[in-house]
């Protein structure tokens, strides 16, 4: 199931956010730079940032009465931005991912978005493979984001029509 979340999934959410960040990171930079209660700190103030913001959504997957995923967007005025989108490592490859990325696309549409972009960490290779499945394509004309990041782009794929 997919749903807002809500305040009360802050502490759920922080968790399975350091989770699937581990195993991208780990290897790549610093374990204190994604480990430890400083860390799960920060990253759950940020996400209550994303659910108190009004120009976005952030959205829940649940199985169970159990947080398997979690996705985030906002849109400003440089555009609609997929911030955030992670699964639990133990659902990957369980349809989580598609289930939350479809989500977006329907709340992009009703918003007559009709491109996004985001930024995806260079050595998350599994990751940049979920966006190309979906039709993410890297931006050419942008240069890594601090050297660590590329930016992916997606033309909203309008709904087929009966």
């Amino acid at each position: 199931m997919i749903r807002a979340a809500t305040a009360a999934d802050l502490d759920a959410i922080a968790a399975l956010h350091a989770r699937a960040r581990a195993t991208y990171y780990q290897g790549h930079i610093p374990e204190e730079a994604y480990a430890g209660e400083a860390e799960l700190t920060r990253t759950r103030e940020a996400w209550a940032r994303a659910v108190a913001r009004t120009t976005g959504a952030v959205l829940c997957a649940e199985q169970d009465g159990r947080l398997t995923g979690v996705a985030a967007f906002r849109t400003d005025a440089d555009g609609t931005t997929l911030t955030q989108l992670h699964v639990d490592p133990d659902r990957w490859r369980h349809g989580t991912g598609t289930a939350l990325h479809d989500a977006c696309l329907a709340a992009w549409r009703r918003a007559g978005v009709t491109r996004a972009r985001l930024e995806v960490y260079e050595h998350n290779l599994r990751a940049q493979a979920f966006y190309a499945r979906h039709g993410w394509r890297p931006d050419p004309a942008a240069p890594p984001s601090g050297g660590t990041h590329l930016t992916l782009w997606l033309t909203v794929p309008a709904l087929p029509t009966e």
